[in-house]
């Protein structure tokens, strides 16, 4: 599998391609779905997921898919499960540092987004934490469903969504880190108080 998760990373544009046609397909499928109820779909359509993805991604089912933010590289294979960006244990020649023998998902994943488009402004976007609850579910129903509410006149918001909205939005107004605070000159001395 390892072979095919590198093979559709090195043709992220032609399968970032594909699956907007099959977004737009299950997005328009979205009032039988609603007709059979998204639940009784749930199953056979989460192990159909399972197997497609599993095959092409070595997805592991997260429920919170972001191929296409990740240049079709799942930054659930990273053995940290780290989900916006690499750690800093890249080894020489782009490989893992826990498993040296695979190459880091997330040199994967940027040499996959640019070759997508606008994949590198996608890979950018901050992710929010897994949700575990979602694990083993369909994301793409969860797409399916979200996007033709999203359509409609009366959007739902999802918790999913409310949080990556919150997200973008503390990105727009506070840097992307910190400056460090300087010590006190006292921090080293024991307080009067206290001796």
């Amino acid at each position: 599998m390892y072979a095919v998760r590198r093979f559709a990373v090195r043709h992220s544009r032609f399968v970032e391609r594909f699956y907007q046609s099959f977004e737009r397909v299950i997005i328009s499928l979205d009032p039988i779905f609603r007709r059979i109820g998204y639940g009784r779909l749930e199953k056979p359509v989460a192990f159909t997921e399972k197997v497609v993805k599993g095959f092409l991604f070595d997805c592991k089912m997260c429920g919170q898919c972001v191929l296409s933010s990740t240049g079709m590289s799942c930054p659930m294979n990273c053995p940290k499960t780290l989900r916006n960006g690499p750690c800093g244990g890249v080894r020489e020649g782009g490989f893992c540092e826990v498993k040296p023998e695979m190459r880091c998902v997330w040199v994967d994943a940027w040499d996959g987004a640019s070759r997508m488009n606008e994949g590198a402004e996608r890979i950018k976007i901050v992710q929010p934490p897994v949700d575990r609850a979602l694990e083993g579910s369909s994301a793409w129903l969860r797409v399916a469903r979200e996007k033709a509410e999203a359509h409609s006149s009366v959007p739902a918001n999802t918790g999913k969504q409310t949080i990556a909205d919150a997200f973008k939005r503390a990105r727009e107004f506070e840097p992307a880190s910190a400056p460090l605070a300087s010590e006190p000159k006292t921090a080293s001395t024991t307080p009067e108080r206290l001796k």
